[in-house]
């Protein structure tokens, strides 16, 4: 993924349901014992290939994923070692109801929707070559380990990470047949960043990261 991040989530998941017999039975004298195993599933319906995609309430949220402890610089230049502890992981989701849909096409093309995905192709079916971390909806969260910066000047210094998450509703029509619909939520841009407890501070996670490591009351948590 390029370098660069929700909530109840009201959608349902395509429900599929498996029954499985098991039944034995024994014949008598010298007959061969038999047994038979049966399970039946009903046949899951698939949404159609040359459907379309209309999404609504896309919406983007920059995401604290985690935080150091204050470090002292004492007025000198200090390399950072505290580590960063993982608050928020962030993980990709699509849920769907009606026809079934491949989770990695939901996504491309929610990364087309947000410019995160830059492809002609209508599906990722049709792509040849490309390939995009976003469409995986197995995809990892960004390592925190061994971030480390030079910091100087008086006061507490913290690092912080996070992530852009993006997330909206879509509706997947197929010529004919009943439409599928769902919500999909994926993260871009893993982020970092260092903060001194003793200055303001003007972004989202920023304020998150001082509101959980600086003194109540220093000044980067005033406006947090």
């Amino acid at each position: 993924m390029r370098g660069i991040t929700r909530g109840t989530w009201a959608a349902a998941l395509t429900a599929v349901t498996v029954a499985a017999g098991l039944a034995g039975c024994t014949g008598g004298g010298g007959g061969d014992g038999k047994a038979a195993a049966t399970s039946s599933a009903p046949a899951v319906v698939k949404a159609c290939a040359n459907g379309s995609f209309t999404w609504t309430g896309v919406k983007k949220t920059d995401r604290l994923t985690g935080v150091s402890a204050p470090e002292v610089s004492g007025g000198r230049t200090i390399r950072t070692t505290n580590p960063i502890e993982r608050v928020y992981t962030p993980k990709p989701s699509v849920r769907t109801e009606g026809p079934s849909l491949s989770p990695a096409e939901v996504l491309f093309s929610l990364g087309k929707k947000i410019g995160e995905i830059d492809s002609d192709a209508a599906t990722l079916a049709d792509v040849t070559g490309d390939t995009w971390a976003f469409t995986d909806v197995h995809q990892k969260a960004p390592n925190l380990h061994n971030r480390f910066s030079e910091v100087s000047g008086p006061g507490e210094t913290v690092q912080y990470a996070g992530v852009r998450e993006w997330e909206g509703d879509f509706r997947y029509i197929c010529p004919g047949s009943r439409p599928t619909t769902g919500h999909a939520r994926n993260w871009t841009l893993d982020m970092q960043g260092t903060l001194s407890c003793d200055e303001s501070v003007d972004s989202r996670i920023a304020r998150q990261a001082a509101r959980l490591s600086c003194d109540a009351g220093s000044r980067a948590t005033r406006n947090a």
